[in-house]
């Protein structure tokens, strides 16, 4: 199990075991009979925050491609001292300068 701040990961692994031990905590049979309106009403938007309709991938994103990057040892430092995930948000950040240079243009 990874867990950071408010996020937990669990492996597919983890969560089948924790499903056979019954500690699974979801009501799949309340949500089951829930309709359509009662499941978006069910939604705090104040804390989730609004779907940003905009940003939602419809399939499965492209694989990444392996490059050799020069970058100055400080930008490095600063990304791994956030922890593991550091090549991904290195990438968040220049996927998010890509898409501003294209609403730019």
């Amino acid at each position: 199990m990874q867990k950071s701040e408010h996020i937990v990961s669990y492996t597919l692994d983890e969560l089948e075991e924790m499903i056979r031990r019954g500690e699974d905590r979801t009501d799949f049979a309340r949500l089951d009979k829930m309709t359509e309106e009662e499941l978006e009403a069910s939604i705090d938007f104040e804390e989730e925050g609004e779907p940003l309709w905009d940003t939602i991938q419809i399939g499965f994103p492209m694989p990444k491609r392996q490059v050799t990057v020069r970058l100055d040892p400080e930008v490095i430092d600063w990304f791994k001292a956030g922890g593991r995930g550091y090549q991904t948000r290195m990438n968040a950040v220049l996927r998010s300068y890509v898409e501003a240079q294209k609403k730019a243009s």
